[in-house]
């Protein structure tokens, strides 16, 4: 753990710094938004119980959910984080200064008046001063809530110390959560800290804090503006924390090929839409997505053949197959059986909204068995075979494919996991009993799981049958795992692009990537 601090500082450094710019601009423009709300709510009660259980609504919205509602019409990064979390940070932050107000002492206010002050003086010289230690604890609350929900952020490519922990949970790697979780807890606790001791003196504290958070909001996007100076090929890419992180991913890919580009941290599916919506220009996909051609996208030639084949296959323990001795035959059968073609129409499908999951499972099921399967035999009694799947649209048809056929097929009963948010977590449960067997791809088990060396890799790479005969060999001694005949369908990693930008740019391959960035090096 502490060596991976020390590997790391300097990026931890700068996602809490975007971490507390988030957070801190957004509590700024609450608190500016809340109190001005709650002191006119004071004014008209008969709004208050209304406003301030539609602030209440805001706050019962998950904070996935809200992220999610905001990118169709913000699109992806800062933006619709810094809207998500102002909306959250309102419902205290209105509340209190409505109830502050509200609960100063009538005699006072009767006392002010008599004095001859007017509204806007019984206001500002009266009941805000009185009302500040209270409107206070408002925005303490409501500033440890935005810490703690724009780790979530990450996932639309805003920053933040959340993208630590997103690939920790990919990766299940403990030392890169911790590196998440414990910068933004002290970040919270920090500024609790510092907002009581304002809040013990809030009269004469309340302008030195005004002018840190002005501070804390301003230098942010001047540093990051000198920092974009750097980027003056103008290209940016688009990849899933997985991809990022992985030593078959990003960091192997930019190592042969030596390519530099910044890069945004996305969700598999933002990572389209962020190209579609000319947000990022360059993402890894996979070659199997119905995407490429809806979007029009252009899949640059791996000309240094970096990626190996990813045929798709059903990946199981040996013991499991000995509990369950009809479901190796049944599974051998699905050998070639599914056609890249049919695959990424599905995938198509459902990434439309046209299909379900369960639909296009049933698709796949019908088109593999030609509809003649019908299953005569009762239910063995048996454990339920359980199924996971990873969290992206093709291992979920698989998944609910394989669930459909083994039904089909044998007496067994099965049970769906989906949505694992990491080969390696997923992997790590499936060794540990609580999956059976899963969709996985050639490439993934032997650059992930087995990890030759790349002498032994060079010498597989341009024979899919080599790397499944090596990688089940390996995979069966180190783990007693098999994997099963491949479906027949090869669904490698790819660099993409919009066609309409590789054309301009004349860039076809990888190479021509990397030859284009190297111009502006020069």
């Amino acid at each position: 753990m502490i060596e991976f601090l020390k590997d790391n500082i300097g990026e931890i450094g700068e996602q809490t710094m975007e971490h507390l710019w988030l957070s801190g601009i957004s509590i700024f423009l609450s608190c500016v938004a809340g109190i001005s709300l709650g002191l006119g709510l004071t004014r008209n009660q008969k709004l208050a119980g209304f406003f301030i259980g539609v602030t209440g609504v805001m706050q019962t919205i998950p904070s996935l959910a809200m992220l999610g509602f905001f990118i169709p019409f913000l699109g992806i990064g800062k933006l619709p984080a810094i809207l998500a979390l102002f909306l959250y940070a309102l419902l205290p932050i209105v509340r209190n200064t409505y109830t502050g107000i509200q609960n100063i002492d009538a005699n006072i206010r009767e006392a002010a008046i008599s004095m001859g002050m007017t509204r806007y003086q019984l206001l500002a010289k009266v009941e805000f001063p009185l009302a500040l230690p209270v409107i206070f604890a408002g925005i303490r609350t409501a500033t440890v809530i935005n810490v703690g929900v724009a780790t979530l952020c990450a996932l639309i490519g805003a920053g933040g110390l959340g993208e630590f922990i997103f690939r920790g949970i990919t990766l299940n790697s403990t030392p890169m959560i911790l590196a998440g979780a414990i910068p933004a807890s002290l970040l919270a606790i920090s500024l609790d800290y510092a907002l009581s001791l304002v809040q013990k003196n809030v009269r004469k504290r309340l302008w030195p804090f005004i002018a840190g958070m002005a501070i804390v909001v301003g230098i942010y996007p001047v540093w990051a503006s000198l920092s974009q100076t750097n980027n003056k090929v103008g290209l940016v890419a688009g990849f899933n924390s997985e991809f990022m992180n992985r030593a078959d991913g990003w960091p192997g890919l930019s190592e042969a090929y030596d390519l530099q580009l910044p890069a945004l941290e996305l969700e598999i599916t933002l990572m389209y839409e962020a190209l579609k919506n000319q947000e990022a220009d360059v993402i890894a996909g996979f070659t199997t997505d119905g995407r490429i051609q809806s979007y029009n996208l252009r899949v640059l030639e791996d000309d240094l053949h970096y990626f190996p084949p990813y045929y798709a296959a059903p990946i199981v323990k040996l013991a499991t197959l000995k509990e369950y001795p009809l479901l190796e035959a049944s599974l051998e059968k699905l050998e070639g059986k599914i056609p890249k073609e049919l695959i990424a129409y599905l995938n198509l499908k459902v990434d439309q909204h046209e299909f379900t999951i369960e639909q296009a499972a049933d698709s796949l099921l019908s088109a593999v068995t030609k509809g003649v399967f019908v299953n005569n035999r009762s239910a063995s009694g048996k454990e339920k075979l359980v199924i996971g799947s990873k969290a992206f649209t093709e291992s979920y048809i698989l998944a609910a494919f394989l669930s459909r056929y083994i039904e089909a097929t044998t007496s067994y009963r099965t049970d769906l996991k989906l949505g694992f948010g990491g080969t390696k977590l997923l992997f790590d449960a499936f060794l540990s009993g609580d999956i059976k067997l899963y969709p996985e791809y050639t490439g993934t088990a032997l650059l992930v799981f087995v990890q030759p060396d790349k002498t032994v890799i060079d010498s597989l790479l341009q024979s899919p049958e080599k790397i499944h005969t090596f990688t089940n060999r390996e995979l069966k001694e180190d783990f007693g795992v098999v994997m099963l005949p491949s479906f027949g369908f090869n669904n490698t990693t790819a660099l993409m692009m919009r066609e309409e930008l590789a054309n301009q740019l004349g860039i076809v391959s990888i190479s021509d990537l990397k030859n284009y960035i190297n111009r502006f090096d020069q």
